[in-house]
């Protein structure tokens, strides 16, 4: 073969393999240029969890609009608190911040070493926050500062941008099992959906105009000081196994924890559809994947995820 017909050859090789590669569905959301947590493009940075306080006197929140991911999980006496997750869009303030619960220590198991800001914890359990796989920043750094506007404990807040400088190394977004993607077919056209835990209660209300759910806590719509109103792309309701702890609150309560390894059933809302799922996270250093009746992965709306952790 001649120089130029065997550079001809490489060529229309070369040719086939943009096509055949430009064709095969995109499962690699780094590979696409988009955010592991939110299916958006970029927004892969280092990953900060924030345990903010839910009760009525913390809210409104502050930054918890910019969250690309917030758990909502159960804690004593019924109330709840939500896990912040930062690694797209860093607001200046995020809070109030509260106490973190052996609970998280598994679910942030997922994003390998990330950054963690909380106000502290009870004193048994210290010592395994200290030595799980994070990067702590504690109410002790110069990343918090009380706010004038409300009492304590609901006045303590943290600037991520420097919760992120005391927390070198924190461990960038990674591939926790979520996938995005076009709207799935089947489900059910849904415009509300409530969860109840027992002493608080969610809302999220598809609302078309915006493409998002809106979210309610406790029969008010939630907003925030910098944002507006609370809203996510799509909502997991993850239907998992809350049982008591060995820890208890200064009050006596014992705190329960949340399992969010195993298997359950779940219940995925976007585009106004919801969608019966199975969930799946085989051990915590693993992340979840969530399944449709046919098998197949469940993918997201691209945006911000809201996962409620509901006792079954």
């Amino acid at each position: 073969m001649s120089g130029i017909r065997r550079l001809h050859a490489l060529a229309v090789a070369g040719v086939l393999l943009a096509v055949l590669i430009g064709c095969k569905p995109l499962d690699d959301e780094k590979s696409s240029g988009k955010s592991w947590l939110t299916g958006k493009p970029n927004g892969n940075g280092p990953v900060l969890a924030v345990k903010v306080d839910n009760v009525r006197a913390a809210r409104p929140h502050t930054g918890l609009g910019s969250a690309d991911i917030v758990y909502v999980e159960q804690v004593e006496a019924g109330l709840t608190r939500l896990l912040a997750v930062y690694a797209s869009r860093i607001p200046d303030v995020v809070g109030p911040v509260r106490s973190a619960r052996e609970s998280d220590l598994e679910l942030l198991r997922q994003f390998d070493r990330p950054a963690l800001a909380y106000s502290g914890a009870q004193g048994k359990l210290l010592p395994l926050i200290h030595s799980a796989p994070l990067q702590e920043v504690t109410a002790s750094s110069k990343a918090y500062y009380r706010g004038k506007d409300r009492p304590a404990p609901h006045n303590l807040f943290v600037r991520p941008e420097r919760a992120l400088d005391a927390a070198d190394g924190a461990s960038r977004a990674q591939d926790i099992g979520f996938r995005f993607g076009p709207t799935p077919k089947g489900g059910r056209a849904v415009t509300e959906e409530r969860v109840r835990f027992p002493a608080a209660a969610y809302q999220f209300s598809w609302s078309a105009d915006d493409r998002r759910w809106l979210v309610a806590m406790d029969g008010a719509p939630a907003r925030t000081t910098d944002g507006g109103r609370v809203s996510a792309a799509t909502v997991v309701i993850q239907k998992v196994k809350v049982r008591p702890s060995r820890f208890s609150d200064r009050g006596g309560n014992v705190t329960p924890y949340t399992e969010t390894t195993g298997s359950g059933s779940a219940v995925v809302l976007r585009d106004g559809r919801a969608y019966d799922a199975r969930w799946s996270r085989p051990s915590a250093g693993g992340g979840t994947t969530y399944t449709a009746k046919d098998g197949g992965r469940l993918r997201f709306a691209p945006g911000p995820v809201w996962v409620v952790l509901a006792p079954r």
